[in-house]
């Protein structure tokens, strides 16, 4: 049993999964300007929808995963799943899921919800086989779940704020992943996906990927001043978060991180987001 438990863990890539749960209860909470029960429906929904197209994915790319040290042992390519056995499970999720999204937030909600799914299945997975940089329109996965928070407590996607939010959401990506292409790029080369390293130099994409932080930094200071967070307390927060970020990333172009290490950054961007959904999700509830 704890065998099944550890696979369907695995598949559902969880730990991905909550994020994107978290940001859907963000744009939920900034939405209604407070908390409801109505959460409960769209964000439980995102939540199961996320794990299939997460179980879909592991299906995609089991051929690549065999190749790779990092990804070697997933359920699929290790044997401890057949495909069919995975296909089941993400088939029952994705329509739970969007029954779940439907019934407690409308069809604009599951719309947005399907979109993620298309976006993230139909057009990044086969992406990335064709070109290192998929990860740029990829990125647009980031900013649906919080889109569909918001528009499930009954805010408008025309709104400049839910703009801003899904902007940010989608800025940080990037360089969230450049940085593990700077970490496991030889392995992504090995299995024969264009990787970015092999496109530039590591000193290239450290660039790059400095430049994509500030632009993440900026966006999520334009959440500060474009009335998401009104509290002054907040918006202080985030603009210290967002120098802070700059700051540590700003070895990667000044040559000063002779002991270079892609994971060290990429925790300092995960603590970064994480702020920013804490930050996001309680100032509604105390304002």
């Amino acid at each position: 049993m704890k065998d099944k438990i550890k696979i369907l863990m695995e598949l559902n890539k969880v730990r991905i999964t909550i994020a994107v749960t978290l940001t859907t209860m963000a744009g939920y909470i900034l939405s209604k300007e407070g908390i409801d029960t109505g959460v409960i429906m769209p964000t439980l929904g995102i939540f199961i929808l996320a794990c299939g197209s997460a179980v879909l994915n592991h299906i995609q790319d089991s051929d690549k995963d065999g190749l790779m040290t990092r990804t070697s042992k997933r359920p699929i390519p290790s044997g401890r799943i057949s495909v069919l056995g995975a296909s089941i499970i993400a088939v029952v999720e994705i329509i739970i899921g969007s029954l779940l999204i439907y019934y407690g937030s409308g069809f604009l909600a599951l719309q947005l919800g399907i979109l993620a799914l298309i976006w993230y299945n139909g057009i990044y997975t086969p992406l990335k086989r064709k070109t290192a940089f998929a990860v740029i329109p990829g990125s647009v996965i980031g900013a649906i779940p919080p889109l569909v928070g918001w528009v499930a407590a009954g805010g408008s996607l025309a709104d400049p704020k839910a703009m801003v939010l899904g902007m940010f959401f989608f800025m940080w990506q990037v360089p969230h992943f450049w940085l593990l292409m700077l970490k496991y790029g030889k392995e992504y080369d090995a299995a024969g996906f264009p990787s970015i390293t092999s496109q530039i130099g590591d000193q290239q994409l450290k660039n790059s990927t400095f430049l994509w932080t500030v632009a993440s930094a900026v966006s999520a200071i334009m959440v500060a001043t474009s009335g998401l967070i009104t509290m002054l307390f907040f918006k202080i927060i985030i603009v210290i978060a967002s120098f802070w970020l700059i700051w540590v990333f700003s070895k990667l172009i000044l040559g000063r991180d002779k002991d270079f290490n892609p994971f060290h950054y990429f925790m300092r961007i995960n603590y970064f987001v994480l702020i920013m959904i804490l930050v996001l999700s309680i100032e509604p509830l105390i304002k």
